[in-house]
């Protein structure tokens, strides 16, 4: 088993519940980890023997893009990509976060955290 990371992938887009949301968008951060068995790129040293680290960047780059009130929706619509396109992946977490949310206080984010297994 192995784990790959991908770590602060910075996107603009409009999810939220509020109207302004809608129009304004905001930055997110999304963090994913994804167990896979990587023992055979290991030994092969081929891209098509492991979990291609740009595909799941490019999944969460196009789910984000689909506004959703939630992040939770957000974070469901990947991670289901991520086991229907995937084969390897064996348990995918994801954390979205929502920089500076207007949630009328000094909150630096808001992050929810979401686990899939196959």
């Amino acid at each position: 088993m192995g784990l790959i990371q991908l770590k602060n992938i910075k996107i603009y887009a409009y999810h939220g519940c509020l109207v302004e949301e809608k129009k304004i968008g905001s930055d997110y951060r999304v963090d994913l980890k994804i167990k896979a068995d990587l023992t055979q790129s290991a030994l092969s040293d081929r891209l098509a023997d492991t979990v291609d680290y740009v595909h799941l960047n490019h999944i969460v780059k196009e789910e984000m893009a689909i506004r959703s009130k939630l992040l939770e929706h957000a974070a469901e619509r990947i991670l289901v990509r991520i086991l229907n396109e995937l084969s390897l992946v064996e348990k995918a977490t994801i954390k979205v976060s929502k920089i500076n949310p207007p949630i009328g206080g000094n909150v630096e984010m808001v992050t929810i955290i979401r686990s899939k297994n196959r």
